[in-house]
């Protein structure tokens, strides 16, 4: 189930919040796992046992770091094993066909290739649950002794399945005491409404473009036509992420919890240091804290610093998915940040700012090419007619640039600041009646859409 479908919209979540808010308060956190449950269950209920067998082994693991506090060993030994177990279900599911094709391709053995579907949002749970044991570990949360209550963390359905992702230091107290005022809820529908739209409206629109261009043959790509395609895919993947992001959001205050946010107009960017921190921020938050501050961050010799930036690059681009171009994605990304930390980024600074942003425009579109387009044979071919390797221009691109510039100019717009600050000058009382207008028109247009439309791909499911 998908957040931007009828039966979530119209039976999954009026159901759901309405059995919630007649629930005695003492019952609520129950009931949330129970509905979550069913969320996930309703398209993988054979994985309903992974996340059954996560939810206590991270919560036994929390219970034997309390109890091994005095002996450090014990509990290091806690925490490795929590680890272990998470990383061992995710690269079981994950990775194994991939490096079972890989060992088969390089050294001719046969290791079978099991063809197990993925786990919607395993790359993000399995993150969640493992940071608690670290926290707890390093008393940065409290354990937590209430195994509903832990479950109720693990499987809550806004963020279950593409984020954000949330840190158990964020929520324990939440997971206690929240506050679920009629400020907090309406909020959450207005942000539900807008991520909603974003996905429904925006990045739907624009997807089609993208995949023309993907199933194009490279004979018929021209160079505009090839940078239009990306620019496509850069829209497509920002607001399909960034809509769901901020439906999560939305739906969390609906229940009364506060998630990070996990996009600050990225697109607005003049570095690829300041892309990613404005681009799935709880994602570097996580590493920043769970893989780069061990490794010694930035307070070690130049070398072992280049090499912790490195690890953590190649780790991103492989959480990601797999595939060879993940791991050039995530490589590509620690060459630029490293150039940018090293020598590039003064040179920037002294640059127009308009100039510093098609710079990382530039960079960011490279990128996504690399991330999109799994054959690296046609990779290859596609970023070779990005950079002059076909015709400048057809007649076929200006059809595609003619019919879908409205929407170019509608997405870029949308990308910025530019609406969320014409709003904020509209006055207390205008904004009043603006809102509810605006929710429900966002609602119907996308009802509408999503009635007659039959392309509505999540992007980050797949992770």
């Amino acid at each position: 189930m998908v957040f931007s479908s009828l039966p979530f919209l119209f039976f999954y979540l009026p159901v759901v919040l309405l059995i919630y808010k007649l629930s005695p308060l003492k019952l609520r956190n129950l009931f949330l796992l129970l509905a979550s449950l069913f969320f996930y269950g309703w398209g993988e209920p054979v994985y309903i046992v992974i996340m059954f067998l996560s939810t206590a082994v991270d919560y036994t693991h929390g219970m034997l770091v309390e109890k091994w506090r005095a002996d450090d060993r014990k509990a290091r030994m806690a925490v490795f094993s929590s680890v272990f177990f998470n990383l061992l279900i995710l690269v079981f599911f994950k990775y194994y066909d991939f490096l079972a094709g890989s060992i088969n391709a390089i050294t001719g053995l046969n290791l079978p290739i099991l063809g197990i579907p993925l786990p919607i949002g395993i790359s993000f749970y399995t993150f969640q649950t493992m940071s608690y044991t670290i926290d707890v570990y390093r008393k940065d949360a409290p354990v937590q002794r209430n195994l509903i209550t832990f479950g109720t963390f693990v499987t809550l359905f806004p963020q279950l399945i593409a984020g954000p992702i949330i840190q158990y230091k964020s929520v324990a107290e939440q997971l206690k005491h929240r506050e679920e005022g009629l400020g907090k809820f309406v909020s959450g529908v207005e942000r539900f409404a807008v991520g909603l739209a974003k996905k429904v409206l925006l990045a739907n629109a624009i997807g089609n473009l993208w995949d023309t261009y993907l199933a194009m043959p490279a004979a018929e790509l021209t160079v505009v036509g090839a940078w239009l395609g990306l620019v496509a895919y850069a829209f497509q993947i920002y607001f399909d992420f960034s809509g769901y992001s901020d439906m999560a959001v939305g739906l969390g205050r609906m229940f009364g919890f506060e998630f990070i946010e996990n996009f600050n107009y990225p697109y607005i960017s003049r570095s690829i240091v300041e892309f990613w921190k404005r681009w799935h921020i709880s994602l570097t938050k996580w590493f920043r804290e769970y893989v780069y501050f061990p490794l010694g961050g930035n307070r070690v010799s130049r070398g072992k610093w280049i090499r912790n930036i490195l690890i953590v690059w190649i780790l991103t681009g492989i959480w990601h998915g797999a595939g060879w171009n993940f791991l050039l994605w995530g490589l590509y990304y620690a060459l630029w940040m490293l150039a940018e930390r090293l020598f590039l980024g003064k040179f920037l600074e002294k640059l127009p700012h308009v100039v510093q942003h098609v710079y990382a425009m530039v960079i960011v579109l490279v990128g996504w090419g690399l991330f999109a387009i799994e054959n690296m044979s046609q990779l290859g071919s596609y970023l070779a007619t990005c950079f002059g390797g076909g015709a400048i221009f057809s007649a076929s691109t200006g059809y595609y640039l003619w019919s879908y510039l409205p929407m170019l100019v509608i997405l870029v717009a949308a990308a910025t600041p530019l609406a969320r600050n014409l709003y904020g000058r509209l006055s207390e009382n205008v904004r009043a009646v603006a809102s509810p207008v605006l929710i429900l028109a966002a609602l119907i247009l996308c009802t509408a859409s999503l009635v007659d439309a039959s392309y509505n791909p999540f992007l980050y499911f797949r992770f």
